[in-house]
């Protein structure tokens, strides 16, 4: 038998949305402009996900790629889950054994 410890199997309905409630009071920390997707992107959602589990970024009008798009990037880039895309916002949730800030299953 695997060891199941897939951010992907832990994303219910009800988690979801206690995700989203979460981070509709948090500021976006993040934003990804007109160079896009790269190292630098990457690597600052990384250690923000390592350090705070729930990460929020603004994608701005200028970013050559649509902020759906954007977000799976990022998301595949970082081992993360998308928990939401809203206007140029997404969120992003990745599980951290080290920095566990969120409590809710």
């Amino acid at each position: 038998m695997e060891k199941n410890d897939g951010v992907k199997n832990k994303m219910t309905a009800a988690f979801r949305a206690k995700l989203r409630s979460i981070a509709a009071g948090q500021p976006a920390i993040m934003q990804v402009g007109k160079d896009g997707v790269g190292e630098n992107s990457v690597s600052t959602l990384d250690s923000a996900l390592t350090s705070r589990e729930l990460v929020k970024i603004s994608v701005l009008k200028n970013c050559p790629t649509d902020v759906r798009e954007t977000a799976e990037a990022l998301a595949a880039a970082t081992g993360a889950e998308i928990v939401t895309v809203i206007g140029r916002k997404a969120v992003f949730y990745r599980d951290s054994d080290e920095h566990r800030i969120l409590q809710l299953i």
